[in-house]
């Protein structure tokens, strides 16, 4: 199975500062990926790299068997309408609604719909986000965090895509609207056939939805897998993170989780 995502002697550095270092990653098709590590460990600088807003050292990036090392961004057109992002807080444009908001990579990628289009698409990504009708015509100051998330959500859902980037999608959010998000997540990844990366720090939504964790530390990703073979490992920082507190709390209590 050739993945969606190949990451390969990935180096990432600041000045000094060595953020990733010989970093392999591979993401499948059709799966959600869950990425952890702790506070530093680059898990956006890599999500960053991977989409092309951070340009890396070293290494090489394939993603949808597209090449993105070096690409100009006329040249990564092509790929980048086949993903959807889905920045920490939504990342909207606060002068526009949520209606413009979900327009605006239509906008840039077929600059001759028609408005009637556009409003048409708006509405059915609304709609698929979980958000009310009346949220079309509400501006990002009129929202509640929740649904800020999934305003950008429906953007990143704009352009029918093939692969979902989320970073921190639950950050903010309260038990029972983190429960809804994850759940949102993962029927839209059955329904669209969607791969998705997903950075996160929330141990439920690990355990809820994700199929595989990859762990960053160490400037490299150190383990990838299901939870299982992860709580199997040995490294300290894995085992501090699934079997802390907080990790036993959010351990399923039924005879199998992922």
């Amino acid at each position: 199975m050739e993945p969606i995502i190949k990451v390969r002697g990935l180096r990432n550095a600041f000045g000094e500062q060595i953020i990733h270092d010989n970093l392999d990653l591979d993401v499948l098709p059709g799966e959600i990926l869950g990425v952890v590590g702790g506070s530093g460990t680059g898990k956006s600088v890599l999500m960053r790299s991977i989409i092309g807003l951070q340009e890396p050292e070293a290494g090489e990036i394939t993603v949808l068997m597209e090449s993105m090392r070096g690409k100009e961004e006329d040249e990564a057109t092509d790929v980048r309408r086949r993903w959807g992002v889905l920045f920490q807080g939504g990342a909207l444009f606060s002068t526009l609604t949520v209606a413009e908001n979900v327009q605006v990579p239509l906008r840039e990628f077929y600059p001759d719909f028609s408005r009637a289009m556009l409003d048409e698409i708006a509405r059915y990504k609304i709609h698929l986000s979980g958000l009310p009708p009346e949220a079309a015509y509400k501006y990002p100051s009129e929202l509640s965090g929740g649904m800020k998330k999934r305003a950008g959500l429906a953007r990143a859902l704009a352009m029918d895509p093939e692969l979902l980037f989320l970073d921190e999608p639950t950050a903010g959010l309260d038990p029972i609207g983190a429960a809804k998000f994850d759940e949102l997540t993962l029927n839209l990844k059955e329904t669209l056939g969607l791969t998705v990366f997903l950075i996160t720090h929330d141990l439920d939504t690990l355990y809820a939805i994700c199929d595989r964790v990859a762990v960053l530390a160490d400037r490299k990703v150190i383990a990838v897998g299901k939870i299982d073979e992860l709580l199997a490992t040995e490294h300290p920082w894995i085992r501090e993170y699934f079997s802390g507190p907080r990790g036993r709390a959010a351990k399923p209590q039924g005879p199998r989780h992922k």
